[in-house]
């Protein structure tokens, strides 16, 4: 379980393929992809800033490397469609927040640890980047990363952890927070504003 969550941080805070902007999607960017995203989060690690300043950090790293605008409409699920226009551009911004704050935190645990890319493979208008991930004193398991060039730039959309889909992870969090607060939109972001 622990492991889940950290990689679903590593997904959560997301990645984007730095590719060069006049080729297209390819199994080389999006390798980089992978690749950049694991340096940018390692030097945050070895900052040694506090908790606190490294979710900032987390949350800039999210920003750059993920398709935040589909994550986020994709966690609000059906409810999006009733959403005003400002609505979802509060829950959009509280969830970035959300994202840092709540897999952030776990990232401490790949100090020592690294992820390798093993293979690249193109399904659909998108690419699978496969990893192994090396935790200390764990054994490897394996990370899935998708990423896709839909939005004008190469970036992440959805990660799987030993099968776990974190876009379905978090349409349930999302939406069992909405349940709770009696279907009120507003309610859900303000609430989830407090966890970021």
């Amino acid at each position: 379980m622990i492991r889940r969550k950290f990689l679903a941080s590593l997904g959560a805070i997301g990645a984007s393929v730095a590719a060069l902007p006049a080729f297209a999607l390819n199994e080389s960017s999006a390798s980089a992809l992978i690749n950049n995203l694991v340096a940018d989060i390692n030097k945050v690690i070895a900052s040694g800033k506090s908790e606190r300043s490294m979710y900032g950090d987390f949350e800039r790293i999210f920003q750059r490397y993920s398709d935040t605008s589909y994550i986020a409409a994709y966690a609000m699920g059906v409810d999006a469609r009733r959403a005003s226009s400002a609505q979802k551009r509060a829950f959009s911004d509280a969830f970035q927040g959300y994202m840092a704050r709540k897999y952030g935190s776990r990232f401490r645990e790949f100090i020592g640890g690294r992820l390798e890319v093993t293979g690249v493979k193109k399904v659909k208008k998108w690419y699978e980047v496969s990893c192994v991930a090396y935790l200390r004193g764990q054994s490897p398991f394996e990370v899935t990363f998708h990423v896709s060039d839909r939005s004008g730039k190469d970036l992440f959309f959805n990660m799987f952890i030993e099968g776990v889909n974190l876009l379905l992870t978090e349409r349930t969090e999302i939406g069992a927070m909405i349940d709770r607060n009696g279907g009120d939109i507003d309610k859900m972001i303000a609430d989830l504003k407090k966890l970021s």
